[in-house]
């Protein structure tokens, strides 16, 4: 089998959000693409999501793993406060140019910050992509299961598969499944057992990425 084509990316017209990253060929492609962006602590090129990206490239999908724009502000720390507003302008950019890559449909996904600031561009916008791939989605800090970030949920009408840790601190797989009946399109929930909040450990980290691959295209198949 040959390997993704893997290269950097990078778009940033003079006035424009810019858009980072990497961008992965599959050696057949389906004509779909996927959007996947980091949390609020890493980067484009944290482990997870580059094993991720090439899981699906292999699968058919051409990838963009894109640094968010607070992100391509600060190379370390958290979003600062209203970024949130700019980070999905940039996601939306992203989105852009990947359909100018396949004819197919787009899929956007992105772990806990950058899945939350996924669905609630979604949200805002239900047209914009096909289906959403949320990882370990932050429902509420850590020790505050009554700050809920589900604001947006009953807005949203993008299919969408959460995978979720069994022993994420951000929200229990109880918490998340009274969450997903906020949301009125087709949702489903993919536990991952002895997982936290990062979704990898010792012993799933080889398999995990084709795992979610495998599940999300299952999720696709079965859409109503």
């Amino acid at each position: 089998m040959r390997e993704p084509n893997v290269r950097p990316f990078e778009d940033t017209p003079l006035g424009e959000v810019p858009v980072r990253g990497y961008l992965h060929g599959p050696p057949n492609s389906s004509n779909n693409g996927l959007v996947l962006t980091h949390g609020a602590g890493a980067n484009c090129q944290s482990p997870l999501l580059a094993s991720l990206a090439n899981a699906f490239c292999v699968s058919g999908l051409t990838v963009l793993r894109c640094d968010l724009p607070f992100r391509q502000l600060r190379p370390h720390g958290p979003p600062q406060r209203g970024s949130g507003e700019r980070d999905q302008k940039g996601l939306r950019r992203a989105v852009e140019l990947v359909r100018r890559q396949v004819s197919g449909r787009i899929f956007l996904g992105g772990h806990s910050y950058g899945g939350r600031q996924a669905s609630m561009l979604a949200a805002a916008d239900p047209e914009l992509v096909d289906a959403l791939l949320l990882l370990s989605y932050p429902l509420h800090p850590p020790k505050a299961p009554t700050q809920l970030r589900t604001a947006h949920f009953s807005a949203l009408q993008t299919p969408a598969l959460f995978v979720h840790g069994a022993r994420d601190g951000f929200g229990t797989i109880a918490e998340m499944k009274a969450a997903l009946k906020l949301i009125p399109a087709r949702t489903q929930l993919f536990p991952v057992a002895s997982a936290g909040h990062e979704l990898t450990n010792a012993r799933n980290r080889s398999v995990l990425p084709e795992i979610i691959a495998d599940a999300f295209a299952a999720f696709l198949e079965a859409r109503a």
